[in-house]
């Protein structure tokens, strides 16, 4: 038996030659014979074996780990919660501080976006339930109107800022946990072409919302998510400079008793109620 099958023909030994001679005219012969068992335990066999089994576990293994594609939030693997980062593109910009991406893993080197059988999806039909929704963490962006209620001050600007630095643009998305509204926390970032003055540079969407005073760092009793805490004192110091210049949301906020932070806002709206938000998130 030759291993692999393009190996070269190794002659047999005159020994060997009368044995296989001598079996195939005794009346006796088994069928079983015409498998040479001794072939399989041979050197060569083991070892070709081996790198074959062992390349088909790596691609499986890498495929796993770098190639596999997640649907929506609920599908992501809990191995890649405060671990690994996906890739992928936004398709749309719910609020102030979430947003929807559609998954690219491997990016253009895998062939998302020329390789015709890598296209993403344009129309909402055929993005339904293919995209995954992400919760910015580390933020609280103010509110726009929902089912009657008025929103926010900036929390149109905060949304329109957004969707302008996020919509069509890829993204990598540090994930951190799963929420109860179906999205993921994740810590995200993006790169511009035209980011002054380092081309590509990596942007912290988090951090850039908190220096222009769209944001404020998120403030729950629980649930607060950052990355670790040296993110955590970063968003602190950006918004601290920001209520500082009076930018944003934090314009004139020491002279008006009336200002109110998202978080206070929510509170007031009765929207700490996790059935009631969990309500507006499916209908947004």
């Amino acid at each position: 038996m030759r291993w692999p099958p393009w190996a070269p023909k190794t002659p047999p030994t005159e020994p060997e030659q009368e044995a296989r001679t001598a079996a195939n005219n005794d009346p006796r012969h088994n069928y079983t014979n015409l498998i040479d068992w001794n072939a399989f335990t041979e050197p060569r066999t083991l070892i070709a074996t081996s790198i074959l089994t062992t390349g088909i576990l790596g691609a499986v293994s890498l495929h796993g780990r770098y190639f596999r594609w997640f649907p929506d939030a609920v599908s992501i693997s809990p191995s890649y919660l405060r671990r690994r980062s996906l890739l992928g593109r936004v398709t749309s910009v719910g609020d102030g501080d979430n947003f929807r991406m559609y998954h690219t893993p491997g990016g253009r080197l895998a062939g998302w976006g020329w390789l015709p059988w890598k296209k993403i999806p344009t129309s909402k039909k055929e993005l339904r339930d293919k995209t995954i929704h992400i919760r910015l963490a580390g933020i609280d962006a103010p509110e726009l109107a929902h089912f009657g209620r008025p929103a926010q001050p900036f929390g149109k600007e905060a949304h329109e800022w957004l969707t302008a630095y996020l919509t069509n643009r890829r993204v990598r998305a540090y994930v951190h946990r799963q929420d109860q509204y179906q999205r993921v926390v994740a810590t995200v970032t993006v790169r511009r072409a035209l980011d002054f003055p380092i081309p590509f540079r990596r942007r912290d969407v988090s951090y850039e919302m908190l220096k222009k005073g769209l944001a404020t760092v998120y403030e729950a009793k629980t649930g607060a998510e950052f990355g670790g805490a040296e993110r955590e004192r970063k968003y602190r110091q950006a918004e601290w400079w920001a209520k500082l210049r009076g930018l944003g949301m934090w314009k004139g906020f020491r002279r008006n008793d009336a200002w109110e932070s998202p978080r206070d806002y929510k509170t007031r709206m009765g929207l700490e109620d996790p059935m009631h938000v969990k309500g507006e998130v499916k209908k947004k």
